[in-house]
């Protein structure tokens, strides 16, 4: 945890550069601010990212000088333009629509060099639901004088990963192996994801071990979408969340946040919320089963928890490296065949003629 000293130079440091928003915050807002000298009241509020959220360290902010917003309006212009929340709004009209519920608009700059620039980005879950936010990983990159930004999904990210420096070579070999898996012509007319195999993804915690099923499946939003995600708590794996399978691991909320994505090989990836105690990830190559947190009732990036928890969720890649959350039913992990229930929440799996329901303790299984 950082020290009061350590954060008020840190902030001093957003305030030197521009970033910081007149009400004091460990986060920057550009709402009140400009990034250059030239910059008017009237062309900020203008700005793709007025009113939005920066993350951004002193470092970054440093080399990146005048032309941090030119880059942030780009990544927001992006995220707002993805966003479900956002869609048909300018964004001026999306972020104050979103402030209004008590929401924001996050962009994250983890790591610039020379001319690229990587993080996350994502807009807050309501709180007032059991809500998953919406976010994406990104790398932008400044061709011809200006920023180029790609969320995953875009043209563009797949660009970038392929030749930024930014982009670890296990890292990228990880995030090309699904882009590189041959089509077969059913999946080529089917949805995203239909045919991966998911027999090597495990459950959120150790092999031969036990949680308890605390919501079957459900959406990630908790609304609408499919039904995705699982709620697991308590059992004799200590509370301690772990990856399902090897990948790359990113911390969505940035260190101390309770949400974690990791990527894995083959065409999923999986996302884990509301924990605490987290381990700090920023594209970090891991092994199964590392250890990403605790359960617990984090909402770093919007939704609630009533009870420590963890609400796991499984995405799927197309060629495109485009995730969508995708559905459970029929699949196969730890062991157990999941099915959809007559309401969300309510679903139950198999397994060797045994069927869990929620409220029943399950062990992970590696077949």
């Amino acid at each position: 945890m950082l020290s009061r000293t350590s954060v008020r130079t840190a902030l001093a440091a957003l305030a030197v550069t521009g970033l910081l928003a007149a009400a004091p915050s460990a986060t920057a807002t550009s709402r009140d601010s400009a990034t250059t000298p030239a910059a008017t009241p009237a062309a900020t509020a203008q700005s793709p990212s007025a009113g939005v959220t920066v993350k951004m360290p002193s470092a970054v902010a440093d080399r990146l000088g005048t032309d941090r917003r030119a880059l942030v309006d780009a990544v927001s212009a992006d995220v707002l333009s993805r966003s479900h929340d956002a869609k048909g709004l300018a964004p001026k009209a999306a972020v104050d629509k979103l402030a209004d519920e008590g929401r924001k608009v996050v962009v994250d700059v983890r790591t610039v060099s020379r001319d690229w620039a990587r993080g996350v980005a994502y807009v807050e879950a309501p709180r007032t639901q059991h809500g998953e936010p919406e976010g994406w990983l990104y790398i932008a990159h400044r061709e011809d004088g200006r920023w180029v930004s790609g969320l995953e999904g875009d043209r563009e990210f797949a660009d970038h990963v392929a030749k930024s420096p930014l982009v670890g070579k296990a890292e990228r070999q990880t995030m090309t192996a699904y882009a590189q898996r041959k089509a077969t012509p059913q999946a080529q007319t089917s949805s995203v994801g239909v045919l991966a195999n998911t027999n090597g993804l495990l459950l959120p915690w150790m092999p031969d071990y036990y949680m308890t099923l605390t919501g079957g499946a459900h959406s990630h939003t908790g609304s609408t979408g499919y039904w995705s995600s699982l709620d697991f708590a308590g059992g004799n794996a200590s509370g301690r969340v772990r990856s399902s399978r090897e990948g790359t691991a990113t911390s969505m909320c940035g260190a101390g946040g309770g949400w974690t994505r990791v990527i894995h090989p083959g065409g999923f990836s999986t996302d884990y919320y509301h924990m605490w105690n987290t381990t700090y990830y920023n594209g970090t190559s891991i092994a199964r089963s590392a250890l990403l947190g605790n359960i617990g009732t984090d909402t770093c990036a919007g939704g609630s928890a009533t009870g420590a928890h963890v609400h796991w969720s499984l995405r799927t890649y197309d060629a495109n490296y485009n995730g969508q959350y995708t559905w459970l039913n029929g699949r196969t992990i730890g062991g157990w065949a999941w099915w959809n229930g007559s309401s969300q929440y309510t679903g139950c799996a198999t397994r060797l003629g045994v069927t869990a329901c929620p409220g029943t303790a399950i062990y992970n299984r590696t077949g």
